[in-house]
């Protein structure tokens, strides 16, 4: 244990010796492991799958993400005097009230958050926040002590196989969701706010909704809206505290800009939000429908879709939902059909072809199926789409690549996870049954060797095959047993027929046991 301690020492000091660098924002010294090309890689990486795992873009008004992305960029225009990245702003379809931002200056804002803005300013108040978590590298401080950690547990052999949490999302697009999920500390925030309140006033706008944005956070927070909780909030908590800091700071810097035009643009934001405004009602019956599909209302949802689809026929997530009930009422024809009306109005988003695919699985048409389920992992890889693509390689016999898609499913979460897990633990056991299978050795009071046969697939399994070499007095002994079946996480002990002389040691050179096969029971 001291040695463990002492390389974990060394292992520390090393990396700190080498990951001092400065906040670009702040000034300031600060831990990070990542270097300007890192942050614009993940950022560039991450971006895609982030954006499909939280609904996709929003695509019925695309000069409604124009118009946010010419906002955001007034305010990356400040921060890039700090730190140069190449900043990028999207509006995303979902009505929960949240923005994140990757490493990189890869920023998105939900449209369920544009909807309780009142003018430009505090669009920019929330963009500009979310710059100075880019700018100050937040994101990639975060990431960079989870490295950190990551690389003492593993010298120290306690590293741990559990995650930070658990989605359908599996492979690179899991470490996107752990980036937007994560709650920053009350320092990081702190400086978000104080510095993004800088950036809006050199930027032009009044650094007075700063405050009255926080202060409607508050009121909302007290409401406890879940969707609220759920989204902004859970990330970016709002107090009291920080709308003293944030009014601190503007009675501060008002009086420096006595006579300059600071404005809120209030026309020019209601004029952007029109269209998504009068569409509200259809996006209502939208979240009502998802409401009623958690409570199993199936036909109420449906007619909400159906009463959505009426409203803004050009909107693919109503289109894609309804096809979603549909392959859960196993219409499969249906829904093929309703996922390609999706696709037809927005074919960037990763569940129209996830669904498509399986739906074609349903019916035998393995490679359309096949196609579709890979375009869907093209844009977001689940597990869902992985353990059907690992179904479709086994019923063309190959096992090599069933085996990579289910294992790389059993990485989620969810059913279909756990369902890929088994399926590659079945086909595993046959090639590599030393893996589940244990067998220790050891001798009675008469010198007889014998062994402990321990099942640890999870599973029960039968016709367990053990080889036994052993040299005894220089000659060599094989033993071959057989054990008919094993409940998951049993064991059995066997009598191997060998026996040493009194007073040997045995060691790996005088026995050698091998499990040569196994299978998984029917």
């Amino acid at each position: 244990m001291k040695q463990i301690y002492t390389i974990f020492l060394i292992v520390f000091f090393s990396l700190i010796s080498v990951s001092c660098a400065v906040n670009p924002v702040t000034g300031e010294s600060q831990f990070s492991l990542l270097s300007r090309q890192d942050e614009i890689a993940i950022g560039n990486e991450q971006y895609g799958p982030a954006q499909q795992s939280q609904g996709g873009q929003y695509t019925v008004d695309f000069e409604l993400t124009r118009y946010v992305n010419e906002v955001g960029q007034r305010l990356a225009d400040q921060a890039k005097r700090d730190y140069v990245l190449p900043y990028e702003f999207v509006v995303l379809n979902n009505s929960v009230p949240n923005a994140w931002a990757l490493p990189g200056g890869k920023i998105a804002v939900n449209r369920g958050l544009l909807m309780e803005l009142d003018n430009e300013a505090e669009l920019a108040a929330v963009l500009g926040h979310e710059v100075v978590h880019a700018a100050a590298r937040h994101g990639a401080t975060a990431m960079s002590r989870g490295q950190l950690l990551q690389g003492v547990l593993t010298v120290g052999a306690i590293a741990s196989q559990e995650m930070a949490y658990s989605d359908y999302i599996v492979g690179a697009g899991q470490l996107g969701a752990q980036l937007i999920s994560q709650r920053y500390g009350r320092d990081a925030e702190r400086e978000a706010d104080y510095y993004g309140i800088q950036y809006m006033v050199q930027a032009g706008y009044d650094p007075r909704a700063a405050v009255s944005l926080q202060e409607t956070f508050v009121r909302l927070s007290e409401g406890r809206d879940s969707s609220w909780i759920d989204g902004l909030f859970a990330s970016h908590p709002p107090s009291e505290e920080r709308v003293a800091n944030n009014q601190a700071l503007v009675d501060e810097i008002m009086p420096l800009y006595a006579g300059v035009d600071l404005e809120l643009g209030e026309a020019r934001y209601q004029q952007a939000l029109a269209r998504l405004r009068a569409d509200q009602e259809a996006y209502g019956l939208f979240d009502e429908a998802q409401r009623a599909i958690a409570d199993d209302d199936l036909d109420i949802a449906m007619l909400n879709l159906n009463q959505a689809i009426s409203l803004v026929p050009n909107e693919a997530r109503f289109s894609g939902l309804k096809a979603d009930i549909q392959l859960y009422q196993e219409d499969y024809r249906e829904a093929i059909a309703s996922y390609s009306e999706a696709i037809l109005k927005d074919a960037q988003y990763f569940d129209y072809y996830l669904g498509r695919g399986v739906a074609y699985s349903r019916l035998g048409d393995q490679n359309r199926a096949r196609q579709d389920l890979e375009r869907s992992t093209e844009l977001l890889p689940t597990s869902t789409a992985m353990n059907e693509l690992g179904k479709i390689a086994l019923n063309n016999n190959n096992r090599n690549q069933a085996k990579q898609y289910f294992q790389t499913a059993a990485g989620g979460g969810g059913a279909a996870a756990t369902e890929a897990a088994l399926a590659f633990t079945r086909l595993d056991l046959v090639d590599n049954p030393g893996n589940y299978v244990q067998v220790q050795t050891f001798t009675d009071d008469q010198g007889r060797v014998r062994a402990r046969v321990s099942n640890q697939a999870g599973i029960p399994v039968t016709n367990i095959q053990i080889e036994f070499t052993a040299a005894i007095d220089g000659e060599l002994e094989l033993r071959d047993l057989r054990v008919n079946s094993l409940g998951a996480n049993q064991s059995v002990n066997l009598n191997t027929g060998l026996r040493f002389p009194e007073g040997v040691q045995i060691t790996s050179n005088l026995l050698r046991v091998r499990v040569t096969g196994v299978q998984a029971a029917q």
